[in-house]
């Protein structure tokens, strides 16, 4: 009787250790929880916000998803950066320039990933890109700017004079067109900036830009992507064609770009962040991290508007639209 009463005790033991330790591992997985702050929605970076939550679902890390969108407003992004502080995030994406500044101005100790901006350490974001030495890091968006200013070059060989347009509040699109306009002057070209702080603004400049203009290219700009399809419009009634950096807003109007897949930078800023929550490294110590791969994306129905024929030697690498 007395063994029998042990051995049921043993079990019963059993039993229970392992309804506490399922618990214990429900109540770990729910206390995981990721914080997304998006500037605004857009192609570009709405892509990279999927292709990291899939990321994490692939993932045993994938926890808790909170997404929020600030809808272009600084003064959102702050209020949503610190509400994911109180909540105890285990971990913050924060997507696009204004909404990491936000994120990191009010937390030290949190880990917070940024994405797709294109010069983190630019913007001061972090120590370094090899080495960001504080609780934030992640992945740029860098395009191959010299490849799209050839682009140029090959869709309409008679260029002369390139505008390259961008917003003046966003240092990423600044840095970018710096170095556009150094490109352009390599190949012969003769480039002219044409900036707009507002969204308001920039039918006006559009409209303004003179016709000896015979090309416009866009850096990866948060408030040109919002408004592609006014500015290849315009341009398109100018006779201009607008090559872009990004390849979700070829759709929208522009002729082409050499791009970057924005998904696939989601997923391996997930990679990032799976090696963060398990422990195996830290924001301070890892890399920025860039996309090698990129794809010629064209716009079939524009390049027919503009007469414009594409070289034998770029149609095998074409992905089209339209």
């Amino acid at each position: 009787m007395h063994k029998k009463l042990s051995g049921t005790f043993i079990l019963m033991a059993l039993i229970t250790f392992g309804i506490i330790w399922q618990i214990g591992q429900r109540s770990s997985k729910q206390t995981l929880k990721v914080g997304i702050i998006q500037l605004v929605e857009h192609e570009a970076l709405d892509s990279s916000r999927l292709g990291f939550i899939e990321g994490l679902k692939e993932s045993e890390c994938e926890g808790d998803i909170i997404y929020k969108n600030a809808s272009d407003d600084l003064a959102t992004c702050s209020l949503i950066a610190n509400q994911f502080v109180s909540e105890g995030c285990s971990l913050i994406l924060a997507i696009a320039t204004p909404a990491a500044q936000s994120t990191a101005a009010v937390t030290s100790k949190i880990p917070i990933l940024i994405t797709p901006i294109t010069n983190p350490e630019d913007v001061g974001l972090v120590k370094s890109n090899e080495k960001p030495g504080v609780n934030v890091t992640g992945t740029s968006d860098l395009p191959p700017v010299a490849k799209q200013i050839k682009l140029i070059k090959d869709l309409k060989p008679e260029t002369k004079k390139i505008g390259i347009l961008f917003s003046s509040r966003e240092a990423n699109s600044k840095y970018q067109a710096e170095i556009a306009f150094e490109e352009a002057e390599k190949i012969g070209f003769n480039p002219e900036f044409f900036t707009f702080s507002q969204m308001t603004e920039i039918q006006q400049v559009m409209e303004t830009i003179p016709n000896d203009i015979d090309a416009i290219y866009t850096p990866t700009d948060n408030m040109v992507a919002s408004n592609m399809e006014l500015i290849s419009k315009i341009a398109l009634s100018k006779k201009m064609p607008v090559v872009c950096s990004d390849e979700n807003l070829v759709c929208k109007g522009a002729v082409g770009t050499f791009g970057i897949d924005y998904f696939q930078l989601g997923k391996l800023t997930a990679k990032q962040a799976i090696k963060i929550l398990k422990g195996e490294t830290s924001p301070e110590s890892m890399p920025i991290e860039y996309l090698e791969d990129v794809t010629l994306t064209l716009n079939r129905k524009v390049l027919e508007e503009l007469r414009i024929i594409v070289p034998e030697e770029l149609k095998e690498k074409v992905n089209w639209i339209f």
